[in-house]
């Protein structure tokens, strides 16, 4: 095959909005700090019968609909997530097995924030492989099972949902719709961002990990320069929904108008890696994708891990 293409996207968020001032009544914090320092004003917060497997069935249904495509259709399932609780039965198997796709190939892949776009790389290299022909890809999250909600670092920023994309191969003679992904990681600096013991509750160094991802902005230039596209021609560029302040910087970095930047964590948080194909699941839904144009999409976080790639919008 010549290379892999999305065909549709999907996402799902729980029902439960918890705002800024209803974490006031918990912790030491307001609208205003929470506003000033990572821009959210609401998140998401799933039930406690809500599961990232739920989650995950629920925005690749969407997506599958979406697609065009039906259950029969799709040989490979990949979830990327690093909150599910128990290590298997895979999210990815049973996911498939409630939306009536029979026997695929089905993993999980953990590289937290940076989770998305490591799954669609690795769809897109199956796909060109011939290993596939059509996949669904999941990010799927529940953080608020690993938060400490008296830790006003922390339980201001996570919370939960799922984002989905269908991926297929392209017929002869079209050109590529997923460019190649630019990886890596930062083990060394782990500790910036980790889960301590099996019941543990994240932690994280602010300061450091704003730092670092905000020095990110060479790994989008080569990815741009892989898939031979100009940052001025990308139509959206749809960071990982770590920070706004995040967002925007790597944004300005990279010379792209603030118009095309995803912007999704103001209400929805920071979701890990459901926050990408979430994030352009609402951008799709609010009409501010524009079909047959690139994409630029970005991951990075707890690893540290991250990827980028350039992909043209379906």
């Amino acid at each position: 095959m010549a290379g892999a293409k999305i065909l549709a996207f999907g996402g799902y968020q729980p029902d439960q909005v918890v705002t800024n001032d209803d974490l006031a009544l918990r912790v030491d914090t307001s609208d205003e700090w929470i506003r000033s320092r990572v821009g959210i004003e609401s998140r998401r917060v799933a039930g406690p019968e809500e599961s990232v497997t739920d989650m995950a069935t629920a925005a690749g249904g969407k997506a599958l609909a979406a697609s065009g495509l039906s259950p029969a259709d799709i040989d490979l399932v990949v979830v990327a997530t690093c909150s599910t609780i128990l290590p298997m039965p895979s999210v990815a198997a049973v996911a498939a097995s409630r939306l009536g796709i029979a026997a695929p190939g089905a993993y999980d892949l953990n590289a937290a924030c940076a989770g998305f776009c490591y799954a669609l790389a690795a769809v897109a290299d199956s796909v060109v492989a011939g290993s596939s022909r059509n996949a669904l890809v999941i990010g799927a999250e529940k953080m608020t099972d690993w938060l400490d909600w008296d830790d006003r670092s922390t339980c201001i920023i996570f919370a939960d949902g799922a984002g989905a994309a269908v991926v297929a191969a392209v017929p002869d003679g079209e050109p590529a719709g997923i460019g190649p992904v630019v990886w890596g990681s930062a083990g060394e600096q782990g500790n910036k961002i980790q889960v301590t013991g099996r019941t543990g509750a994240i932690t994280q160094d602010g300061q450091g990990v704003f730092r670092w991802a905000t020095s990110l902005h060479p790994l989008a230039l080569q990815a741009c320069e892989r898939a031979g596209v100009k940052p001025s021609e990308l139509t959206a560029f749809i960071p990982h929904q770590a920070n706004l302040r995040i967002v925007e910087a790597l944004a300005r970095k990279l010379g792209i108008p603030r118009e095309r930047v995803a912007d999704d964590i103001v209400h929805a948080g920071n979701t890990s890696s459901a926050s990408v194909p979430l994030a352009l699941a609402r951008m799709a839904e609010q009409g501010r994708l524009e079909s047959g144009t690139p994409a630029l999409l970005m991951g990075f976080g707890a690893g540290l891990s991250y990827a980028a790639q350039v992909v043209t919008l379906p």
